[in-house]
């Protein structure tokens, strides 16, 4: 086992739900989707004593990438997102971030691909695209430790919306029961609003999948 811990910050009008994955005993950060506030997250990780080495996003939607620039800046980190998500990170209509009031456009610094395994700050996980929340929602799995962070795309027996922009039902069924629904039913799932579930859980109880 990697000996990995996850903490929650929860943000924003949406509550959403940022994550960030180290390695017991240290002090490098994985950050999954920074919300709203990019200095908050940035101050309280610090205060905690935690350095933030990699900003990963599950999609781009406003709520998830709001903080995301001003928290690069402070940090220094790159931002990563699946290559597929590329055009709606770029354009404030489809991110849905013009319409909330707030206009905001991320250039990547990286993209990965489906499948990808990757090793950031010595923690190895794998990408999953998880189309139909948008077209560009992936999930980040890190097998040894048997965690998930799924964006919005799998919640506690709920699923993501699909209406908007680049957005699919039938895709996002299809991408939780054929990629997430594999995995060991152990997998612990973190999405991105709400509470934390279980992949065993959820294919009993999840009314949407089931």
């Amino acid at each position: 086992m990697a000996n990995l811990k996850i903490g929650k910050i929860t943000l924003g009008s949406c509550a959403t739900n940022c994550y960030f994955v180290y390695r017991e005993g240290e002090n490098r950060v994985l950050f999954f989707d920074p919300a709203d506030q990019g200095e908050y997250l940035y101050q309280a990780l610090t205060q905690k004593g935690f350095e933030i080495g990699a900003i990963l996003l599950t999609h781009g939607h406003f709520d998830h990438i709001w903080g995301a620039q001003k928290l690069r800046a402070l940090s220094g980190a790159k931002i990563y997102a699946c290559k597929e998500e590329e055009a709606l990170l770029l354009d404030a209509g489809m991110n849905v971030s013009e319409m909330a009031g707030r206009a905001c456009t991320v250039k990547a610094n990286q993209f990965f691909e489906d499948g990808q395994e990757v090793t950031l700050e010595g923690m190895t996980f794998r990408v999953i695209l998880t189309p139909g929340h948008t077209a560009g929602s992936c999930c980040y799995y890190f097998e040894e430790d048997g965690i998930l962070v799924s964006g919005d795309t799998l919640f506690q027996e709920s699923v993501g919306r699909t209406d908007f922009p680049t957005g699919s039902y039938s895709e996002i069924i299809r991408s939780i029961k054929e990629k997430l629904f594999v995995l060991p039913d152990e997998v612990r799932v973190y999405p991105g609003h709400g509470e934390a579930t279980s992949i065993g859980y959820e294919k009993i109880h999840n009314p949407f999948c089931v």
